[in-house]
C-alpha cells in the first residue's frame, strides 16, 4: 500500500478571522495545546455537545481556564461562512500563546471525508500515547507507527501496550463483536466522539456494549471488529496475521445505531 499525498491546506481561522502568517506561527512553534475533528453536514454535526465537553475538559486540564462551547460554535459558524461552505471536515483547536490569558482557537475547514467501508488492515505496533484522554495535535508516534504500517500494507496501525493490551488504532478506536457483545478494549485510550455515541445508542438497537481487557494474544476469542472515529465506522479484515469475518448484518447494526445519534446545529 502506497502512502498517499497530503490533502491540500484547509482553510483556516484564528479567532474569527481568516489566518495570517503570525497566526501560523502559533501551531508552527508550539504544539502544546489540543483539538477535536468533525464532520460538518448542512451545518450541523453528530454529537456537537460531546465536541464541546471535550474541548472545554482539555481546555481546562492544559490552560486552566473554561473554553466556552457558544463561542466556539459561533467560530466554527463564523470558518464554514468563511470558507463558503455547509459540508465539511472540521477541526477546531485550542492553544494558549506564552504570555496570553485567553485561549486562542484555530477552526480549520476542509472537505468533507467519509471512512472507507472497505475492510481494513491493522498492524500492531508497541506504543502507547502519553496522556490518550486528550486528543493532541503533532502526535509524533502515532504518525510515525502509522506510516510504518502503511509501509506494511496496512490501513491503520493498533497501538498496544507493553503486555499486549491493545488500546485504540492510531487515529481511531477499535471494537470487537465476541457473539453477545460489542467489547471495547478497558485500556487508557482516547474516548473518541463516535465511540461514545454508539455506547450511547447501542443498546438501542439490540446490541450489549461493554469494556474489558482485550489482549493481542486474545484475538481468536473475537468473530469480528470494527474501527471508529470522526469519519465514519469501517470492518476489519485482520489484525496482524489473525483473521476476522466482516459480519454484514452487525455492521448494518451498528451503522444503524450510529445514524441513531441526532444532528445537531453548529
Amino acid at each position: 500500500m502506497t502512502i498517499p499525498p497530503p490533502t491540500p491546506f484547509p482553510y483556516a481561522e484564528f479567532d474569527g478571522h481568516p489566518a495570517t502568517e503570525a497566526d501560523l506561527r502559533i501551531p508552527a512553534f508550539l504544539n502544546y495545546g489540543h483539538f477535536t475533528a468533525m464532520q460538518v453536514r448542512d451545518g450541523k454535526v453528530r454529537g456537537l455537545a460531546l465536541h464541546l465537553a471535550r474541548l472545554d475538559s482539555a481546555n481546562q486540564e492544559l490552560f486552566d481556564h473554561a473554553l466556552d462551547g457558544e463561542r466556539v460554535r459561533k467560530l466554527i459558524r463564523h470558518a464554514l461562512d468563511g470558507a463558503g461552505v455547509r459540508d465539511a471536515s472540521t477541526r477546531v483547536y485550542g492553544f494558549l500563546p506564552p504570555g496570553d490569558t485567553e485561549t486562542t482557537v484555530m477552526v480549520t475547514v476542509r472537505g468533507p471525508a467519509r471512512k472507507s467501508t472497505e475492510p481494513h488492515g491493522l498492524m500492531s505496533v508497541p506504543f502507547a500515547r502519553t496522556v490518550p484522554h486528550i486528543k493532541r495535535p503533532g502526535e509524533f508516534g502515532q504518525t510515525y507507527y502509522a506510516r510504518l504500517a502503511a509501509r506494511a500494507g496496512f490501513d491503520e496501525a493498533l497501538l498496544t501496550m507493553p503486555d499486549g493490551a491493545v488500546t485504540e488504532g492510531a487515529i481511531t478506536n477499535v471494537g470487537f463483536w465476541d457473539g453477545a457483545s460489542v467489547v471495547w478494549p478497558a485500556a487508557p485510550s482516547l474516548l473518541g466522539i463516535t465511540m461514545a455515541l454508539l455506547e450511547r445508542e447501542l443498546p438501542g438497537a439490540g446490541l450489549e456494549s461493554v469494556r474489558r481487557p482485550v489482549t493481542l494474544d486474545g484475538l481468536g476469542a473475537y468473530r469480528s471488529a470494527f474501527l471508529t472515529n470522526s469519519q465514519g465506522i469501517a470492518p476489519v479484515g485482520r489484525i496482524d496475521g489473525v483473521e476476522f469475518t466482516v459480519d454484514e448484518e452487525l455492521m448494518e447494526r451498528i451503522g444503524q445505531a450510529y445514524d441513531a445519534a441526532p444532528w445537531d446545529t453548529v
